[in-house]
């Protein structure tokens, strides 16, 4: 990231380049009804140097009333929130932090314990009269999919955040098991990891960055949900099934038919590879040795990750994401008859890169 002064404030920036609009349209204060894919978050989520949002995800049902759905920490403050605090749209960060309109308010968030309890990163904001779209629609990718879908490796994907805009890529890995660094406070505070099980890795440098978190995440050829992004580093993007989210969160997605996403242009820069079919056997292969060995891979300093994707060539392989500048160990090229790939990256985090920040 980099940092653009203006006057009275810093303003912390992607330094990925524009896709579509560039995120603009996306940080820009909507008459209501407001689509999602947009800017916002918790008016309390500032402290006295900083203020910060995230991304309004999509837009959900639960026992017949309408919410909003982003992460825990972009709605709950990490945890700190309760009922009743006001959502905005957009989020602070795009007001100068100042409070701008308000659309939601919060109502229930996931606890942040990882495998250990929940294993999601998800927060419902229950809808203000009239302020939220009624049909969930998403800027530049229109009225999504009812139907949800399940991750497979190399399967086509878009986002529509509040930083990036619309961009496209493929899944790089399934069944991940990473941990993920998050801060208690705004620009601040005690920092913890969250270890998680079973999640979603985009590897691209471009499909998302600080500010996206809470961004809804389709097939690219369907619309169909199929994760919720809230964590990643400069060269991955990490997600929760979104299947897994609605059973945690007890949710219905607002949704339409199957369409495509419109991942020409500048768009589809951001793609990665499509599947070159690795089959099921395969992959379900690979992910019984991954889980064999998943923890003593997890025991090396460096690794904080271990997932199921595909190499070049169109095979199953154990993807072993490691952070930069920490001791790697030995990792083999093969762990029960199955190659391994190691993907090097800076830490995962879901703070300083999921929370952009207004000083």
């Amino acid at each position: 990231m980099k940092s653009i002064l203006v006057p009275g404030c810093i303003l912390i920036l992607s330094s990925v380049a524009a896709f579509a609009d560039g995120g603009a349209a996306h940080q820009a204060a909507q008459a209501a009804p407001v689509k999602l894919g947009t800017s916002g978050g918790n008016i309390l989520d500032r402290s006295n140097a900083f203020c910060c949002s995230g991304t309004l995800g999509a837009l959900v049902t639960k026992g017949g009333l309408g919410y909003v759905l982003s992460n825990s920490h972009v709605l709950a403050r990490v945890g700190q929130a309760v009922a009743g605090e006001d959502i905005s749209q957009p989020g602070l960060i795009d007001n100068g932090c100042r409070v701008p309109q308000i659309v939601a308010d919060f109502s229930q968030g996931a606890p942040l314990n990882g495998s250990a309890g929940s294993n999601v990163d998800a927060a419902l904001a229950q809808v203000r009269v009239g302020m939220v779209d009624p049909l969930g629609t998403i800027i530049d990718v229109g009225i999504p999919s009812a139907v949800l879908a399940t991750p497979t490796a190399g399967r086509g994907v878009a986002k529509s955040g509040r930083t990036t805009g619309l961009t496209c890529g493929s899944i790089g890995s399934v069944n991940t098991s990473v941990n993920v660094q998050y801060q208690q406070g705004c620009g601040g505070g005690k920092k913890f990891t969250v270890g998680y099980t079973g999640q979603v890795v985009i590897n691209s440098s471009t499909f998302s960055a600080g500010g996206d978190s809470g961004s809804l995440i389709v097939t690219s050829d369907s619309a169909q949900p199929v994760a919720l992004l809230y964590a990643g580093s400069s060269t991955s993007t990490i997600g929760n099934p979104i299947q897994q989210v609605a059973s945690v969160l007890g949710i219905t997605f607002v949704g339409g038919a199957n369409h495509s996403v419109n991942c020409t242009g500048a768009a589809l820069a951001t793609s990665a590879a499509k599947s070159r079919g690795v089959s099921l056997a395969a992959i379900d292969h690979a992910s019984d040795v991954k889980e064999e060995h998943v923890d003593e891979l997890m025991a090396i300093d460096a690794v904080q990750g271990v997932g199921v994707g595909q190499d070049d060539a169109g095979e199953a392989v154990i993807v072993v994401y490691t952070e930069l500048g920490r001791p790697e160990g030995f990792i083999p090229d093969m762990i029960g008859g199955v190659k391994t790939k190691i993907v090097r990256t800076d830490a995962f985090r879901a703070f300083d890169w999921a929370n952009e920040e207004v000083q």
